[in-house]
């Protein structure tokens, strides 16, 4: 199997980043992190984010920059980090794929349980320095 492409939405709005917590409808149901999503072919990283973005919670977004690129505990996905800021809009979660929206603190995410390892190194390592 092949490593496929995915990103990974850092949504801002000031100092907090909109969580999201997996609904019923995807893998590994539960978990905390940021809005992220398969790359389809022929599309680029950032087409995928404001898709994905759009599908998700509903907020139309410009990406901004490429953060980051990690893996997937699974190794079966490149994770592309891109940070963008989502000041105008109400968040509407699609039910299956998305249980709870919080905007959080980089410290309140932490506290946040279950999350994905790569996603807690990112926000101790990473976002602090953004």
């Amino acid at each position: 199997m092949s490593r496929r492409e995915a990103i990974v939405a850092v949504l801002r709005r000031g100092d907090r980043v909109l969580a999201i917590r997996r609904g019923p409808a995807v893998a590994r149901p539960g978990y905390w992190q940021p809005l992220s999503g398969k790359v389809e072919p022929g599309e680029t990283q950032q087409e995928a984010l404001v898709r994905e973005v759009h599908e998700e919670v509903g907020l139309t977004v410009t990406p901004d920059t490429k953060v980051w690129e990690s893996e997937t505990d699974d190794g079966h996905f490149r994770l592309h980090w891109w940070t963008a800021d989502a000041t105008d809009g109400e968040v509407i979660p699609d039910p299956g794929e998305v249980a709870d929206t919080r905007w959080v603190t980089p410290e309140e995410f932490l506290a946040l349980t279950p999350v994905f390892e790569g996603d807690r190194e990112f926000f101790e390592r990473i976002l602090p320095n953004l």
